[in-house]
């Protein structure tokens, strides 16, 4: 399997096991949505709808794939994400933390771009 395809594997794996392992199936008038780009290698876990009389909108996850590399954008939870992939065999070179300023990102012991 090449590099690409592995780390989509991945990433929807991951995305799948935090939806079922939180039961986001089901919160209400709230619906919780895998979105999967593999051509363009965009993924998210999101969640929209209606809390009360309050529309909501609001992502758990993005992650984008990028020059062979994880690109994690954003991340709303205490969920390590960058650890889950480390321990799946994924080095820390090709893990860039999107969401750190470009400048931080030397410091973060992950890739930098």
């Amino acid at each position: 399997m090449d590099k690409i395809k592995k780390y989509q594997e991945l990433i929807v794996s991951f995305l799948h096991d935090f939806y079922e392992d939180k039961n986001l199936a089901s919160e209400g008038s709230l619906d919780n949505q895998i979105i999967v780009d593999r051509e363009h290698n965009h993924f998210q876990l999101l969640c929209v709808g209606w809390k009360g009389k309050k529309y909501f909108t609001g992502i758990y996850f993005h992650f984008d794939i990028k020059n062979e590399k994880i690109w994690i954008q954003q991340n709303n939870t205490e969920c390590l994400v960058a650890d889950y992939f480390t321990d799946r065999g994924v080095p820390k070179s090709d893990i860039v933390l999107g969401f750190q300023p470009e400048y931080a990102r030397p410091y973060t012991g992950f890739a930098t771009a």
